[in-house]
């Protein structure tokens, strides 16, 4: 083999093995014979003949030679001794010729600055980096593709433009930073593509990218070119207002919805509403039904619907099941000018073992611990990131504030954070290992969690970072510089599993447990705290929220309306999960719609109406939500009447006059002479009642509103005697 590269070199190329390829293909300057020369290097295995084209004189060509028999072919240019741009021009064995610019002629895409900050953890925008971006270079398009893989042999990048062979596109290491890269011409939107790793071990890999900001639908797991730059916004009013407001003295009633069994639509429609119909006809409902935000269980990519989107594999691609991402950029906008807010779940807590995704990324244990005492899930069948690692916090980071700074999302809801938190999670002895101190604490991750919170909070003001956090952990949504984890909110998973203890049972037993109705308010001031009724309490043998009600069908809609008045007066944010607002008597399930055909009967409808009332007025009494966090926004006027099942308080504003009162009775009796004390004098008018006769109740009540009486009460100076409902809650506001 004749060649004026090195053969040793030559042969890397043509085993692909090389750790940079650009160092052999492409143009370069060589000596020979003294003289200064041009040499042009090309590996195209299934090219039978190539000529290298001047792209400013297509007259000068020069014919290449094939050096070796597997593809290899060069071309010593004598007569010129500066580089110039040029084409290649490729005829195949099988017929047919392609012009196309050599990849190895481009510098790299990827900066010092940029692998330098990767590799402390700090490339908030890394992003835009890694992955594959429609790029033009030297004037010519084409695809920039990067991928961290520090341990491979060799990577390359395979797809439909070179028959999925990964000797055509060989990438180039950048050294020590463990980051590869490859310009490719001529690729556009909607390619579809793989990483093709070899390990030292010589094993072939194909892997998708995790950057990728589109997938093919599944089962199918190539990632697919796209620019999600194109899209024009249309919510600068939305996000203006939403950078001036604090969301913790804010209203919040959020639909949690899974965007796959809300509404199903025809088979021939892959059975899923897609992204732009759902900003319609989920967005129109929501918005007459008064919420003021959607929650998305998770829509980044995941091979397996039954995971419910909590096995990511596609951290920056919306799922391809309800349309493209500029699709998914269309929904947020709808819901921002249809003043929604969207929050998405987003789960950096664990990942899949499947073989095209994270998992043993360049054959060793790249974003996981190699230990699986620390780098397993046993119960979920999951990996942990390794979040001592800088790239895999920088991963992690950069794409939480790549969903609120690309698709405008309002909010994350971050999943699991407890099985980060504790390094015994789910495990039982001997399957776990201590941190440096000898305790149970993740330190890596709750490190990792301050410096992401104290990112968005600072990058993004006005926006939630909400954690599902279900123990003790101290101080969860309290800022990073005074200790705590710098979440805004924390679901109160306390308050849910004590309040549906005590709701499940049959009301005669309910004296029996009050402090499960009452003791909330014992914590709830130490954390900001978002009372939840989510998908994860109407699955698995749990029940719907109507059938956990007892009693009889009237009973059962009577509990339910009263239970979920009881929690919007309770102090908190509110959160609701798709279906329990019409009363849903199956348990949810992903893989068929809601029963939406349970609003032709009336009890269904009214229960829908109830919520949307109590919805409205939620928004309408910012006693409700003004002061949810201290104890200035909540008074107990009495929560010892545990014989009656009933407990009685005041919400606070900041205006005296936005005070109301709610009184709560969990019991079929009705009571017609229940007195209260109260702190102003004069009219009180009844705002809601759960028992009215629109919401299919018995319609006691107090015929629109009472006059207090100035008799000492409850400590307080004037009292009302109510008539309170069976199984009912009244919310009463004094009209000062």
């Amino acid at each position: 083999m004749k060649t004026t590269a090195n053969t040793v070199e030559v042969y890397q190329i043509i085993n692909s093995e090389h750790w940079n390829p650009h160092q052999i293909l492409g143009m370069h300057e060589i000596e020979l014979n003294d003289s200064k020369v041009l040499a042009v290097r090309v590996f195209i295995p299934q090219a039978e003949k190539i000529t290298v084209v001047d792209v400013q004189d297509p007259s000068l060509t020069y014919d290449m030679e094939k050096i070796h028999t597997d593809g290899f072919f060069e071309v010593v240019i004598t007569e010129r001794d500066q580089w110039f741009r040029y084409q290649l021009e490729v005829t195949y064995y099988e017929g047919g010729t392609w012009t196309t610019y050599d990849p190895y002629s481009f510098l790299s895409y990827i900066t010092d600055l940029d692998t330098y900050l990767f590799g402390n953890g700090t490339h908030y925008k890394i992003y835009e980096k890694l992955g594959a971006h429609i790029t033009t270079m030297d004037g010519v398009q084409g695809v920039a593709f990067a991928v961290w893989a520090p341990n491979a042999k060799r990577i390359s990048v395979i797809g439909d433009f070179n028959g999925w062979d990964g000797r055509r596109h060989q990438m180039r290491s950048l050294g020590g930073s463990g980051v590869w890269e490859l310009f490719i011409p001529g690729l556009q939107k909607f390619d579809k593509y793989k990483f093709e790793i070899k390990t030292q071990e010589n094993h072939l890999l194909e892997k998708s990218d995790h950057y990728a900001s589109f997938a093919e639908m599944r089962p199918s797991t190539a990632s697919v070119v796209y620019d999600i730059e194109t899209y024009t916004w249309n919510d600068t009013q939305w996000i203006e207002k939403r950078q001036s407001q604090d969301p913790l003295h804010q209203p919040m009633a959020v639909y949690e919805v899974h965007l796959g069994s809300w509404m199903r639509v025809p088979e021939e429609d892959n059975g899923f509403m897609s992204y732009r119909d759902a900003a319609h006809k989920l967005v129109d409902y929501v918005k007459e039904m008064g919420y003021t935000h959607i929650e998305l269980m998770p829509v980044e990519e995941h091979p397996f619907d039954g995971s419910w989107g909590y096995q990511v594999t596609g951290y920056y691609a919306p799922t391809s099941r309800f349309g493209t991402p500029d699709d998914f950029m269309y929904f947020v906008d709808h819901c921002h000018q249809s003043g929604i807010g969207v929050i998405l779940d987003w789960v950096p807590a664990h990942f899949p073992k499947d073989a095209h995704a994270l998992a043993k990324f360049d054959g060793t244990c790249l974003y996981e611990h190699s230990d699986p005492r620390q780098g397993e899930h046993p119960d979920w069948g999951t990996l942990i990131f390794n979040f001592g690692r800088n790239e895999v916090k920088n991963f992690l980071i950069a794409n939480a504030i790549y969903w609120i700074e690309k698709f405008h999302i309002d909010g994350l809801r971050v999943d699991a954070v407890a099985s980060m938190l504790y390094l015994d999670y789910g495990k039982e002895e001997g399957q776990w290992v201590p941190n440096m101190f000898g305790g149970r604490e993740n330190l890596d991750a709750v490190e990792c969690m301050k410096h992401l919170n104290s990112m968005i909070y600072q990058k993004f003001p006005g926006i939630m970072m909400i954690a599902e956090e279900s123990t003790a952990w101290a101080g969860v949504s309290r800022p990073t510089d005074t200790g705590g984890l710098g979440y805004g909110l924390k679901w109160n998973m306390g308050w849910m599993n004590d309040f549906l203890r005590y709701i499940e049972k049959e009301p005669i037993y309910r004296k029996y447990h009050h402090n499960d109705l009452t003791f909330s308010l014992i914590y709830a001031f130490t954390e900001n705290f978002m009372l939840v009724l989510s998908h994860d309490e109407v699955v698995h043998g749990k029940g719907s929220m109507i059938n956990k009600m007892p009693g009889d069908y009237w009973q059962k809609f009577a509990n339910l309306r009263a239970a979920y008045g009881f929690m919007y007066a309770h102090p908190g944010k509110k959160l609701m999960f798709m279906g329990g607002e019409f009363g849903q008597f199956d348990e949810w399930s992903e893989a068929k719609s809601l029963d939406w055909n349970l609003l032709e009967f009336d009890k269904h409808k009214q229960l829908q109406k109830y919520v949307t009332d109590l919805n409205h007025m939620y928004v309408k009494e910012s006693a409700l939500w003004e002061d949810d966090f201290t104890e200035g926004g909540f008074e107990w006027i009495n929560c010892t009447n545990a014989e009656a099942s009933m407990a009685s308080f005041i919400r606070k504003g900041k205006d005296p006059k936005n005070t109301v009162i709610i009184v709560c009775n969990f019991t079929p009796m009705p009571h017609y002479m229940h007195r209260i004390g109260v702190p102003y004098a004069g009219f009180y008018k009844e705002i809601m009642n759960s028992d009215a006769e629109i919401y299919g109740g018995s319609n006691v009540g107090n015929e629109g509103g009472l006059h207090t009486q100035e008799i000492s009460w409850d400590g307080k100076p004037y009292c009302l005697d109510l008539k309170v409902p069976p199984l009912g809650m009244i919310i009463l506001k004094p009209q000062m």
